[in-house]
């Protein structure tokens, strides 16, 4: 066995006892912590555990994920630490990579049951260094640092450039930004900075569209604010509230004419809003979280947007717009044009103007042009619209009620809009995150003729059709269970009527401001657009991230040493080429699909199955989201970085509910996102989100998660097994049928979440993750057992008197080897490891070896090579080298013909001419087959790679 292991590290290897039965559980929970474990204050230093020296932190050089960024207000991580290493109160100092000390502000993220840190969370501020280095010490101080006044009616954010005030009520999230000026005064960049919502009580679905469409506009109303952070480096202000209606008086809509009488009481779309801001930054960052509470049939969101006022100065050809497009392609014009008129104002004025400065004085203007300026049009309104991933169109006009001018056209726009004026005068930049992916989005200036302009960036167009989240078929007569069984033998689509809803979905959107002093050059334009493509993230090393023991330490560096590992990595790289591949040519875009991917691919017509039942959207079906994270977490790639953050902000929000009675439930794969009738824990748990959340300290993430610390309580509003269940059943919050697989792992995963993040439930979660563990150690037959019924009162199953042997391909294939691997470096429970190595060890064996074990076989089962990292786990904990043998072995020749064979498939891709856009095709992968793949690859080089045979 690797003596490298992550997994042996610190852990004495154990031997189960073939045959042996665990015997009776004890009742007290502490003889699993240890008294180093039972710490509940994680503020408090703790002893490490017995025989564990305390070394402190080592130093951890920390990169840019992408390269350094010119653009960066500052940036947030998240550092783990090995158990035992990292006493709770240490601080920390950052040096930058020349040495020079860089302030630095850290807080706690995630604590060992002994009190140490397990994870750390990091902010730094801007300018962006080469690189980073992080260490005990104490942190660097600066004199620019930003300052957070918590007020009764207000607070006040002072980033030492600029200030920003949020009201604690009515419709503005942010009152005025203002930025200091040359003078030492200040100077209005922003004021009232809402949110705005079109909404339209209908849809219109005739034809040839005739007939009368109304549309409402609601603002956001602001219900509280929190400061959660206050510096010195980094002020998080988390504001929450919903929309409403604006009054009772006719509104202008936004084409200008009169939409009708809105209706007062009005209010949908919770939404939570983070502002983030940096010291010595020039912008700030806006999380804006939205939760759809409609159930898609009535009340269709129109247009959903982010809005400001801009103070304007000087004169209308001063006054500047830039409107990113494709890569740095930038739209640069002055409201009022002075270059291409038929008479020439003047080099020196031309130039100023084309660089976005001041022009010179109108009286050094040739007069062919000053005394005749005011005949030249002014065009204070633009709008670039991406309603699809393919393309963007720049309009213009003069005002409200003239015609639009046509400006250009282009492919996938940047997202970033500015209008202001020179140096000065101030000017206003605003930018949406995944602009074009998330399409259809829109930015809107108006008014930049008057003394005050409207900026609007649009998450949703309102030139776009309305958001159409209604179910796409009547149900087919599928009104019995029976039926709807039948339905699910066609095409794998679990409906059932009432089911295909939205209500209680959400979206997560991200953006970036900034109060400028004036009209920025092409060049800092660019870096801004990339800013705001990619948020400047720092990551850590990968060897730092495996040593740590991090997510398990299921992972090690990616390691091309011998013929069968190239092999491996080979086709690895090749099936996260190939999705990466299909997302672009299959367009897998949009503002609720973004970041998903589908499940399967029809091999006729040659395309994946968008529209056949369960075969379409995927929903984290087998767990593609760690795969990627796992990828990632070896290979330190920003490619699979950025395509795992989008996975994650998807089927965290969109695939899960966050209102109503299936609030904590996920919905399971197909053609809506939300349309499937199997509401499950597999899909919502927080095992999929812990990755991004300590690598980036995204405060949404841990929302999410924080969300799901009872999400047991929908088992008794919602019956898993209703549909093929026999004999009547009332749900009993004493005894719930909840299986130790995919419905476990989810809830242990939460559990275990809250408990090291100390948040408000964490003993409670603490308590039950030990009980559960506990009680299913406890069965006859451990995890083979399948089942128990769970008391949500004791968070504790029922120990079972007689053995059962009940085993699913799919328990172990949503998280559960992930959690249990993190379970077993936090707990010190044998009993558990045992039930738990027993399952490792008996699912790939023979029916032989299991019907002696545990009394029956197992079965015909599929998924084998997927399992074979359980072999893997088993090899190393046990010591056992039998076990890392018939995992290579089932690994470079799985039994099932559709499982990828590493050393035999041929790893590459036809053109296809045929489809509807030409595609490169590679008939013989599923996102089951790639997930399951993946991750065995991943896991096994990890734990067993000594024992791959070097060549085959």
């Amino acid at each position: 066995m690797s003596p490298q292991s992550p997994l042996t590290n610190g852990f004495p290897r154990r031997r189960v006892l073939k045959g042996a039965a665990v015997a009776g559980a004890a009742t007290q929970l502490g003889p699993f912590l240890s008294s180093t474990a039972q710490a509940a204050a994680p503020a408090a230093t703790t002893a490490s555990q017995p025989g564990q020296a305390r070394t402190g932190p080592g130093e951890v050089p920390l990169r840019w994920l992408e390269d350094r960024p010119p653009e960066a207000a500052g940036a947030t991580w998240g550092t783990p630490w090995p158990r035992g290493a990292v006493p709770a109160d240490q601080s920390f100092a950052l040096t930058d990579a020349d040495g020079q000390p860089a302030p630095v502000q850290s807080w706690p993220l995630a604590y060992w049951p002994d009190g140490t840190l397990k994870w750390s969370g990091h902010a730094v501020a801007g300018p962006a260094a080469e690189g980073y280095t992080l260490a005990a010490g104490t942190p660097a101080t600066s004199a620019q640092r930003v300052r957070v006044t918590d007020r009764r009616g207000h607070v006040d954010v002072d980033t030492g450039v600029i200030t920003a005030r949020l009201p604690k009520g009515g419709t503005d999230l942010i009152g005025r930004v203002r930025r200091r000026s040359a003078s030492g005064g200040f100077i209005d960049v922003a004021t009232h900075g809402r949110l705005v919502n079109l909404v339209q009580r209908e849809l219109n679905d005739a034809e040839d569209g005739a007939g009368s469409v109304h549309r409402d506009r609601l603002l956001s109303e602001v219900d509280s604010v929190t400061v959660e952070q206050n510096g010195p480096v980094r002020a998080v202000v988390r504001i929450e509230g919903r929309h409403r209606g604006e009054g009772s008086a006719p509104l202008p809509t936004e084409g200008g004419g009169r939409g009708r009488r809105t209706s007062d009481d009005h209010s949908w779309l919770p939404f939570t809003v983070r502002l983030y801001f940096y010291a010595g930054a020039e912008s700030f960052r806006m999380m804006h979280s939205f939760v759809f509470d409609s159930d898609g049939r009535e009340d269709f969101i129109a247009g959903l947007g982010v809005r400001f006022s801009v103070p304007l100065r000087g004169e209308t050809y001063d006054r500047h717009v830039r409107l990113a497009g494709q890569d740095h392609g930038m739209l640069s014009e002055a409201v009022k044009p002075l270059t291409g008129l038929r008479r020439d104002p003047g080099e020196e004025v031309r130039a100023a103007q084309i660089a976005g400065g001041r022009t010179p004085d109108i009286g050094t203007w040739s007069t062919d042009v000053s005394d005749r300026v005011h005949l030249i049009p002014a065009f204070g309104d633009y709008t670039l619209s991406q309603l699809s991933s393919e393309g963007f169109t720049v309009k213009k006009r003069t005002e409200a009620g003239r015609g639009w001018v046509a400006v250009d056209q282009g492919r996938r726009a940047g997202g970033l809009g500015y209008v202001g004026g020179p140096d000065g005068d101030g000017g206003f930049a605003f930018g949406l995150r995944d602009f074009w992916q998330r399409h259809p989005a829109q930015l809107d200036i108006r008014g930049a003729h008057t003394d005050t302009a409207e900026v609007t960036v649009w998450l949703w167009s309102p030139e776009a059709p309305p958001m159409d989240t209604r179910f796409y078929h009547d149900g087919l007569g599928q009104d019995t269970y029976e039926e709807q069984l039948e339905g699910l033998e066609v095409t794998y689509e679990d409906y059932e009527p009432g089911f295909g809803t939205p209500y209680g979905i959400a979206r997560t959107s991200e953006l970036t401001f900034w109060a400028l002093a004036g009209t920025p050059d092409r060049e800092r334009l660019g870096a801004m657009a990339d800013a705001v493509r990619a948020t400047p993230q720092l990551v850590n090393p990968v060897e730092h991230l495996a040593g740590a023991g991090a997510f398990g330490g299921l992972f090690a560096p990616v390691d091309r040493s011998t013929p069968t590992r190239a092999a491996i990595e080979d086709s690895l790289d090749f099936i996260f080429d190939y999705y990466v591949t299909s997302r672009d040519q299959r367009h897998w875009y949009g503002f609720w699909d973004y970041g998903d991917v589908m499940h399967s691919q029809d091999t006729d017509r040659q395309v994946w199955r968008y529209d056949i039942g369960g075969y379409a959207w995927d929903n984290s079906e087998l767990s593609p989201d760690l795969w990627l994270w796992y990828a990632f977490l070896r290979s330190g790639r920003a490619d699979i970085f950025r395509f795992a953050e989008a996975m994650t902000r998807h089927t965290g929000e969109v695939d899960v509910y966050h209102l109503g009675d299936w609030a904590g439930l996920g919905t399971r794969h197909g053609v809506n996102h939300w349309g499937d009738s199997a509401k499950q824990q597999r899909i919502s748990t927080a095992t999929y989100r812990r990755f991004y959340y300590y690598l980036t300290a995204d405060e949404r993430t841990g929302d999410l998660m924080r969300e799901l610390a009872r999400s047991e309580e929908t088992f008794l509003v919602l019956d898993p097994l209703r549909k093929i269940r026999e004999e009547p059943y009332e749900p009993d919050p004493r005894a719930l049928a909840i299986g130790f697989g995919t419905s476990w792992s989810g809830l242990a995963a939460a559990w275990l979440t809250e408990w090291e993040r100390r948040g408000p439930l964490w003993e409670e979660c603490r308590d039950k993750v030990l009980g559960t563990m506990e009680t299913i150690a406890a069965q006859p037959n451990g995890f083979v057992q399948a089942e128990g019924l769970y008391d949500i009162e004791t968070g504790r199953y029922a120990v079972q008197q007689e053995p059962v042997v009940d085993i699913s391909h799919l328990s172990a294939v949503f998280g559960l080897v992930e959690v249990n691997a993190e379970l077993l470096q936090q707990v010190d429970m044998p009993a558990f490891e045992e039930a738990w190595l027993q399952y490792c060890r008996l699912y790939n064996a023979t029916g032989e070896e299991q019907e002696a074990e545990v009394g029956e076989s197992f079965g015909d089962l599929i998924l084998r090579q997927a399992h074979t990292r359980l072999d893997a786990y088993a090899a190393v904990r046990l010591g056992e080298a039998r076990y890392a043998e018939r995992a290579w072995d089932l690994f470079l020749h799985p039994p099932e013909e559709w499982e990828p064979a590493p050393l035999d498939w041929d790893f590459s891709t036809q053109r296809v001419e045929h489809t509807l856009n030409p595609t490169d095709w590679f008939e013989s992968i599923g996102t089951n087959d790639a997930a399951q793949y993946s991750l065995a690859a991943i896991q096994n080089l990890a734990l067993i790679g000594d024992r791959l045979p070097e060549s085959a």
